[in-house]
């Protein structure tokens, strides 16, 4: 059940505008930094992640500490992902986080993931993500999938709503399918902009991406080439109008067009149907076909295997 933040006290929200000018800091419109400043809403984004005290936490975005803290409080460790150099000046300087966080200065686009992992653990994030890297960041989640238990995401509403669409709705493009295909989306919390400095002008929600164990549903579809998956998916959406077949097409598949139709009618799926309208069980049928040098045996055999 979605569960709405706690009212703002305005007390909050002067004290980090204080904070700020005492220090010679401002919100960077360039890094989409909008802080968090109700300290009721980042407790509860803890308690709603469920951590263990024997957990490591991956923070993105330490800004002030209003969630740095919590986050301490409640496991063994925090790793602070901080890209503002003034923002890790002033922690530096004021020696304000509990002794179990360790500020990285870096970019989560950029950053080594591996290098943030313990050894037989995967990585856990909790990140109220700046907007502007919304889109780049799911993606990396995506591709660092093997990396990952799960990621507890602060996210503009209207990308939260694109994670958990269906098929054909107007928010359904590829990051709900690449997500689909290697995690569960959960939303848990929604959050006013007066919970943030400076506002921003739209809604914001908190969603669980949990990526182990595999979901079920996936299991149950067994294996298949996730880079030919994530080449196909990409190709439906790009031009989403397109039909299924010249969406394939366009994306330069090497197969002819007339073979390709063939597959597409042996596999099931008419070459004029809106590939917008296929779920992930048919992305991934469409897959086989494509990967099997006989697209009728190919997408018989995947049949049978799931």
């Amino acid at each position: 059940m979605l569960i709405l933040a706690p009212l703002l006290t305005d007390m909050s929200s002067v004290h980090t505008k204080q904070i700020l000018k005492r220090q010679g800091l401002a919100p960077h419109k360039r890094l989409g930094q909008n802080f968090l400043v109700n300290p009721r809403t980042a407790q509860h984004i803890v308690r709603l992640a469920q951590l263990s005290p024997d957990d490591q936490v991956v923070e993105v975005g330490v800004g002030l500490g209003a969630l740095t803290r919590p986050l301490a409080a409640a496991v063994r460790s925090v790793i602070g992902l901080e890209k503002d150099a003034g923002i890790i000046r002033f922690h530096q300087a004021e020696k304000d986080l509990p002794p179990n966080v360790r500020l990285v200065h870096a970019d989560v686009l950029t950053v080594d993931l591996d290098s943030l992992t313990e050894t037989g653990r995967r990585l856990k994030i909790v990140a109220n993500l700046p907007y502007s890297i919304s889109s780049p960041f799911l993606f990396r989640l995506i591709a660092h999938a093997h990396l990952m238990d799960f990621a507890v995401v602060m996210l503009q509403k209207e990308v939260a709503l694109r994670l958990i669409a269906q098929p054909g709705s107007k928010n359904y493009g590829a990051p709900t399918v690449l997500l689909a295909a290697c995690a569960d989306v959960q939303p848990l919390l929604a959050v006013d902009p007066a919970e943030f400095h400076p506002r921003p002008k739209v809604d914001s929600l908190v969603v669980r991406i949990g990526f182990h164990p595999l979901p079920e549903r996936v299991q149950l579809l067994g294996g298949f080439d996730r880079a030919l998956f994530t080449k196909i998916v990409h190709a439906v959406f790009r031009q989403r109008r397109k039909t299924l077949l010249n969406g394939l097409v366009s994306a330069g598949f090497n197969i002819d067009k007339t073979a390709l139709s063939s597959c597409l009618t042996e596999a099931g799926y008419a070459p004029q149907l809106r590939g917008e309208t296929l779920a992930l069980e048919d992305f991934i049928r469409l897959t086989h076909v494509l990967a099997g040098q006989d697209c009728s045996a190919s997408f018989n055999n995947q049949l049978a295997a799931s």
